[in-house]
């Protein structure tokens, strides 16, 4: 590992330094973990997999911590072992990019509520690295034996990620891009509205850009399909006390990052959780 910060990797560095630890609290005290793999998924996006096992639900994110740096969210693409999928965005991404195995992560969590699988048939649409949680949620249902549908959808053929790895898991895979280098052309909301049009669903799940959700829980509620949507934030606590990631009167870390909208499309639903 070479971190920007210049820490040396050793063991007896690592145990020999004083370390300031942050805070514990919901999750419990940040976990040590050493990576075990790290899986490239395109030019800036890769996953690291760690000798870590949590009791989490698809959705839930966890606080991962370097020294040198503060804690930063990040979903859980899966949780035994724990699996994270890190794109390649400031400092301390480009840290955990310089991670290999044998290198060792701090982890806090799980944290915040999931998703909660409802009904037979359900659509699963990813933007970007948005995709992370719900292939940990598509394993999840297809194993009560559901129908999915994941969306993954990108810029450019390049940027497309977990295409291989949702129909390892047995889900339909429907690709899109902006530009029509792979699968569909167009933006995953219009995508996602022709499968709508062509196909019937008991729920719409999203993760991914802002605008993108948007345009999706207003899809859902037009179509009257109820719509579960995991939002990013910035997240500094993880357990509800400095109010950074507040939405529509809901804190993020807490009530989130799933919300859960009725097919009426009216503001978010209480209690979000993964049944």
């Amino acid at each position: 590992m070479s971190l920007p910060v210049g820490e040396s990797t050793s063991e007896g560095a690592w145990e020999g330094n004083p370390i300031r630890f942050p805070m514990g609290g919901a999750g419990g005290p940040p976990r040590a973990a050493r990576v075990v793999r790290v899986i490239p998924e395109s030019e800036r996006v890769k996953t690291l997999i760690l000798d870590l096992r949590l009791p989490a639900q698809p959705g839930q994110f966890v606080m991962v911590w370097l020294p040198g740096y503060e804690e930063k969210p990040f979903s859980l693409a899966e949780a035994d072992p724990v699996g994270l999928t890190v794109a390649r965005v400031g400092p301390f991404s480009a840290a955990l990019h310089h991670l290999e195995p044998g290198d060792p992560v701090w982890i806090r969590g799980p944290l915040g509520r999931g998703f909660t699988l409802e009904g037979r048939r359900i659509l699963l649409v990813g933007g970007g690295y948005g995709v992370a949680p719900l292939a940990f949620l598509a394993r999840e249902a297809l194993a009560r034996g559901m129908e999915v549908t994941a969306l993954t959808a990108a810029r450019t053929a390049a940027e497309v990620l977990y295409r291989e790895r949702f129909r390892a898991l047995g889900a339909r895979v429907v690709v899109a891009t902006e530009d029509g280098s792979a699968g569909e052309r167009g933006r995953a909301p219009e995508v996602a509205r022709r499968l709508l049009e062509q196909e019937a669903y008991d729920a719409l799940y999203g993760c991914g850009p802002e605008g993108m959700l948007e345009a999706l829980r207003a899809l859902a509620a037009e179509r009257g399909l109820p719509a579960q949507l995991s939002y990013e934030a910035y997240m500094r606590c993880g357990i509800g006390l400095c109010g950074s990631c507040e939405r529509e009167g809901r804190v993020l870390c807490l009530e989130g990052p799933v919300l859960r909208f009725a097919p009426d499309g009216g503001p978010p639903e209480e209690g979000t959780g993964f049944a």
